[in-house]
């Protein structure tokens, strides 16, 4: 089973995607600070990373930094309502870029699509 990293400090939007994520059949982890996300990536290994910008604890763009860091072919996706970061440089060392919405459609055919060549490195501690 595929296991998806969520950060995102907003829980209603956490449960949604947990029931949707779920229902696709992916295991479902949560971060809701960048510390967190990072320690997780370490821990856990996740498949991919759905990765929101706006954190209480840091950037989300140093927690892009600091999870490629661990594991450079893991696959993140960047799941914001802020859409002027779409052109920050930083942000195109993410896989895709989605616009948060309570329709995942978007972000389910990015997942799908990252994880369908799934060769990232998986990390070793």
């Amino acid at each position: 089973m595929k296991k998806i990293l969520i950060v995102d400090d907003d829980r209603f939007l956490c449960i949604l995607y947990e029931m949707e994520l779920s229902a696709m059949g992916y295991k479902v982890l949560f971060a809701e600070s960048g510390v967190d996300a990072i320690e997780k990536v370490r821990k856990e290994n996740p498949n991919a990373v759905v990765l929101d910008l706006v954190l209480p604890d840091m950037s989300g763009l140093d927690v892009l930094q600091g999870i490629l860091s661990i594991n450079s072919h893991l696959p993140v996706i960047i799941n914001s309502a802020y859409t002027h970061y779409k052109e920050n440089f930083m942000c195109w060392a993410a896989e895709d870029f989605v616009v948060k919405s309570s329709d995942l459609s978007d972000l389910k055919y990015a997942l799908e699509r990252v994880l369908e060549n799934d060769e990232h490195l998986e990390y070793s501690a």
